[in-house]
């Protein structure tokens, strides 16, 4: 099916990322990501106590930048030249986040989208 995960922890700043998404073709487009994403977020602010998670995603990804954004997490800017790929492209990653302050309406948002 895919896999999802915690990754760039930071303890002393309580923040962190979810990343290193991927799945298969066939539970695109379905609450699987959706779901993931949620029990994900709701561990990092309900019992890690998280200030932010931040998600970035490949500028040319926009699949992966609208599934991000269908999350509810905020668009914060573009970091160009980010990663130089096994194939030497330069790729801009575009980075996104929730913060412990919008959790609340974010979690709202995620559990109609999952009923």
């Amino acid at each position: 099916m895919g896999s999802t995960r915690f990754l760039n922890i930071s303890i002393p700043n309580r923040n962190l990322e979810i990343g290193w998404t991927w799945l298969s073709p066939t539970v695109w487009r379905t609450r699987i990501n959706t779901e993931c994403k949620y029990l994900l977020l709701k561990h990092c602010f309900e019992t890690l106590e998280t200030i932010r998670v931040q998600l970035k995603t490949d500028s040319r990804n926009v699949r992966s930048q609208q599934a991000i954004e269908r999350l509810g997490a905020v668009k914060e800017g573009v970091l160009r030249n980010h990663m130089v790929m096994p194939n030497g492209y330069l790729r801009d990653s575009v980075y996104y986040s929730v913060i412990d302050q919008e959790w609340v309406l974010v979690k709202d948002k995620l559990e109609s989208m999952l009923q």
